[in-house]
């Protein structure tokens, strides 16, 4: 999912360009135009986990058959739950990403590359797909071409990313460019219950290895606590 704008048909002039650049927006100026109200939303959800606002570490556990998007905060070493919000629209079926164009949702531990504040989905956040591992499960397998420009995003349209629509994203941005990319981990997985994941494993092997990373931060970390309602 591409972050920038595409060609347009018309003929574009100077005066249209250099009107674009003027238009373009920073991270400070969402900060500045909607910091104050997304703060306001996300209050009452902290206060009720008891936790503080701004957090030090955040997570986003996002669950493809249950097309949901969990906000996790971390208080004094114990991740707690905050809120969820739906996944509006993504594609695909269970199982990692593989290559470009396979229109699947990644599965894996993730972090942030950067935040754009001039998507054509509202907000966006790109999420690190290939990582590490997904580059060398590629190399092992001689896959080439595996894709990216992965995002969580506003609006409710979606190929390969998540849209959580424009009132989640500007939550979830915000608070991300308060605490820092670095202090976000974003886990993505096929369904909530990794115990039960039904896979054909025979072609790629390693997927095995991948759920049950997935599966031991889960339990370990996240799993076993009640959610909040959105």
């Amino acid at each position: 999912m591409f972050w920038f704008y595409p060609d347009v048909t018309r003929k574009v002039t100077n005066s249209d360009f250099l009107q674009g650049v003027m238009n373009k927006k920073t991270v400070s100026d969402v900060l500045v135009d909607i910091g104050d109200k997304t703060k306001a939303r996300l209050l009452p959800w902290f206060e009720k986990a008891n936790v503080p606002y701004p957090p030090q570490h955040l997570a986003l556990l996002g669950f493809k058959a249950e097309k949901r998007l969990e906000m996790w905060a971390k208080k004094e070493g114990i991740w707690i739950s905050i809120r969820h919000y739906p996944i509006l629209a993504a594609s695909g079926i269970a199982g990692p990403k593989l290559r470009e164009g396979d229109r699947q949702v990644p599965e894996g531990i993730y972090r942030l590359n950067f935040l754009n504040p001039n998507s054509l989905y509202h907000l966006s956040m790109q999420i690190n797909y290939p990582n590490d591992f997904d580059k060398n499960k590629a190399a092992e397998e001689q896959r080439t071409h595996l894709g990216g420009d992965i995002f969580i995003h506003g609006k409710a349209v979606s190929i390969g990313c998540l849209a959580i629509g424009d009132e989640a994203i500007e939550e979830l941005f915000v608070l991300v460019a308060t605490i820092g990319l670095d202090k976000v981990t974003v886990i993505l997985a096929p369904q909530q219950d990794m115990q039960t994941v039904v896979l054909n494993t025979s072609i790629h092997p390693w997927i095995s290895e991948l759920y049950a990373d997935i599966r031991q931060i889960l339990k370990h970390k996240f799993l076993g606590v009640l959610n909040p309602s959105p």
